[in-house]
């Protein structure tokens, strides 16, 4: 043991030579798949199934992989280049490869591995750091030109080496640990204590990584390490990741994407951990926090799609490789025949033993429907920094309405407190752009994050939320904003109304900003509605933007529009602003403002709000100030009220109508609302929706924080007395 602890306190790379080789023993495999998981698959890829077709579809690929000379070339490219791509798919052939050779025992399998290890062992050691590192980056590769990437190699690297290891000889196998994998895990651990020790989803891999190796090698103070941090303090390493990164609901602090992006070190490790120490109890540990984040993962989709919360790209969905192996991993420790249905939906057979469970239980036919909730998932490591919501319906449709009163997320975080989203009939209606990237394409910035992720995507003008002065919230200051964080003021979720309000008074000095955002619907109409109220309150003079940004053709508005055809210029200077052409403007009359739109999925949406004769809107379109067409053309439009210290916004989205053009139809193009008022009485709240055909929808909820499922609720509307009980209650009117 003596060796191992001199590895961890920073030995030469020169020096390695001299630790023992790792005794070859029937423990390999003994990450994710082990001896009994190969003797169930190499009799179920004899047996008709979906088991049999995903091993027959990975043995095609792998063979004609084989068919080709392997190269592994020196790092030149960033994300996205081929050098970059090349080592990527080298650790992907080298995992499947070594699956291949435990189920079938071909020793082509073994031998295409161990010649591409022994690659890796000659060029590793004549490495210096990467030479399209980031300047300023603290995490650095070799490999790659981030050390993320490089532990992500080593995660697939080590299982491979794992599978392989019975096929070599002592020679063979010394080489390669001597030559690439225990000098990436020095590179990895000691070279890099600050990503290694750092609580952050780059940290996982490192520590996944490390600790993976420390099974396989044989080196329990790796293990230690990587779930400890170097000096086992606890300060940082794998559990305290666990315990930070993660809410007690399982949400991840950074968004959806990066959860998405997380879970797969967190999966691999812990079931790594499981096959080798089951006495640690990881799936038991925190309340199951494991399960829990790969259940919130699925929880935070839309129709197979992430909500595109921060730094996020808007196509990762739940089909994506780490949820798949999240899920694999989740069935095989609960059976929860739910998570089936999310399989069947992703369509990917892992070969693997939890995969096989997963696979005969799809033959078998054993899944069922998996049940999306409404949810306030908590954020923050207590759960104490505000909350995600999600609301969701099926009316008319299905339908989602998300709301981020959340902790900021770290340094992928947006600065965007109290905004939202909603989904209809599989579609972004009212949408958030995510991350200024394209993800992979050198051209673009080298693959990496856009220039104008910094100066339009994380400001606050991008998202759907208050904006002052057209200044971004905590004034773009990352480590302010990383204090502070909205108050959720109540959630409630019932069959009628799904309804939740939050504040925060730390975006800006001396203002508080309140949202009560509802999803309701009425079964007497089939009608549906998402209700927003934005009290904005302050002792000072403030001009007040709220934006809200749509997919969609602008169809019709019942005020007159000013458009710039004969020029147009930029909205702003700063903050995002400088990036909105400014395509129209209006100041409609007192009364119900209603712009409609078209959306791709043939559905009307109108936003109906109280206007008061001062409020301005303006019609914007991204791309000013973008010579290199990096962002998206999308639309908006702005309710903007100068001169102003307080000010309530009232607004009602309602879908309706449907539009064919195949069939040549258009049906209920305008919108059903003529009327629209709010008013406040004591602690209760009244939205009241009044339709064409002289019905009223009514919505009445108590915005006392302190409101329970016991509360007696009283007021009087139009002269007539109503009560309810709880939080909140739709009534319908009929005159």
């Amino acid at each position: 043991m003596a060796a191992c602890i001199a590895l961890a306190g920073g030995v030469s790379a020169a020096a390695l030579s001299v630790y023992p080789l790792s005794a070859f023993a029937a423990s390999h495999p003994n990450l994710v798949i082990d001896a009994a998981d190969v003797d169930a698959m190499q009799g179920a890829i004899k047996v008709p199934g979906r088991f049999r077709n995903a091993f027959l579809s990975t043995q095609s690929s792998v063979d004609a992989g084989l068919q080709q000379p392997f190269i592994v070339p020196v790092p030149a490219d960033a994300g996205g280049g081929y050098t970059h791509e090349q080592h990527k798919k080298n650790y992907q052939l080298m995992y499947n490869a070594g699956v291949l050779f435990q189920i079938t025992q071909d020793p082509k399998y073994a031998e295409r591995v161990r010649d591409m290890l022994l690659a890796y062992a000659d060029l590793y050691p004549t490495l210096p750091l990467h030479p399209k590192r980031r300047p300023d980056a603290d995490n650095p590769g070799k490999l790659f030109w981030q050390s993320l990437n490089e532990a992500v190699w080593l995660v697939y690297t080590i299982q491979a080496y794992d599978l392989i290891r019975p096929a070599l000889n002592d020679e063979e196998a010394e080489k390669i640990e001597q030559g690439a994998l225990r000098p990436v895990v020095k590179f990895l651990s000691v070279d890099s204590p600050a990503t290694f020790n750092k609580v952050h989803n780059h940290g996982t891999w490192l520590t996944a990584g490390v600790g993976m190796a420390g099974y396989v090698l044989d080196e329990p103070e790796w293990v230690e390490q990587a779930l400890l941090d170097l000096d086992k303090s606890g300060k940082g390493g794998f559990l305290r990741q666990l315990n930070t990164l993660f809410s007690p609901d399982g949400y991840y602090n950074e968004g959806p994407y990066y959860q998405r992006y997380a879970l797969m070190p967190f999966v691999t490790f812990a079931k790594a951990i499981e096959n080798n120490e089951p006495e640690r109890g990881i799936f038991e540990y925190r309340d199951g926090i494991v399960m829990k984040a790969i259940d919130t993962t699925i929880q935070l989709s839309y129709n197979g799609l992430f909500f595109p919360l921060n730094d996020a790209i808007k196509s990762k969905g739940i089909d994506t490789s780490e949820l798949v192996l999240g899920v694999t991993i989740a069935h095989g420790e609960s059976a929860n025949p739910q998570l089936l249905d999310i399989a069947a939906q992703q369509n990917q057979i892992l070969l693997t033993g939890d995969g096989l469970a997963v696979a005969q239980a799809l033959d078998a036919g054993k899944q069922e429907p998996y049940q999306f909730k409404s949810t306030a998932f908590r954020d923050g490591k207590d759960g104490d920094e505000g909350a995600l919501v999600v609301m969701r319906q099926q009316a008319n449709g299905d339908q989602a309405l998300v709301f981020k009163p959340a902790a900021q997320g770290l340094g992928h975080g947006h600065f965007d407190k109290l905004s939202w989203q909603f989904y209809d009939r599989g579609a972004e209606i009212v949408t958030d752009y995510g991350a200024a990237r394209f993800l992979n394409v050198e051209a673009k910035n080298g693959g990496r994050y856009l220039p104008e992720n910094e100066t339009w995507a994380k400001q606050t003008i991008a998202h759907n939320t208050v904006v002052l002065d057209e200044t971004s919230h905590f004034d773009n200051n990352l480590q302010f904003a990383n204090q502070h964080y909205p108050t959720l003021k109540f959630f409630h979720a019932d069959d009628q109304v799904k309804i939740s309000a939050a504040e925060i008074d730390s975006a800006y000095p001396g203002v508080t900003l309140i949202r009560t955002l509802a999803l309701v619907n009425s079964p007497e109409n089939q009608s549906s509605y998402a209700i927003d109220l934005f009290e904005v309150t302050s002792g000072k003079i403030h001009q007040i933007d709220l934006p809200v940004h749509y997919s969609g053709q602008l169809v019709d508005t019942n005020f007159a529009l000013r458009g710039f055809t004969d020029g147009i210029s930029a909205l702003g200077k700063n903050n995002g602003y400088q990036h909105l052409w400014l395509k129209a403007a209006a100041k409609p009359s007192a009364g119900l403002a209603q712009i409609t739109w078209l959306n791709d999925n043939g559905r009307f949406y109108t936003q109906s709000s109280l206007v008061d004769g001062d409020t301005q809107l303006l019609f914007t379109e991204l791309g000013a100030n973008d010579p290199d067409f990096n962002l998206r053309s999308e639309k908006s439009f702005i309710a903007r009220r100068e001169h102003s210290q307080t000010h309530t916004f009232v607004s009602v989205l309602e879908p309706h109508g449907e539009y064919n053009p195949a069939k040549e139809f258009t049906l209920g193009a305008a919108s059903d609302i003529q009327g629209l008022s709010h008013k406040q009485v004591g602690e209760i709240e009244l939205v009241a929706i009044e339709n064409k055909n002289g019905s009223t929808q009514l919505l009445a909820f108590n915005r006392s924080a302190s409101a329970s499922s016991e509360s007696k609720n009283q007021f009087e509307f139009r002269g007539n007395r109503y009560a309810f009980s709880g939080r909140a209650k739709l009534f319908q009117i009929t005159n």
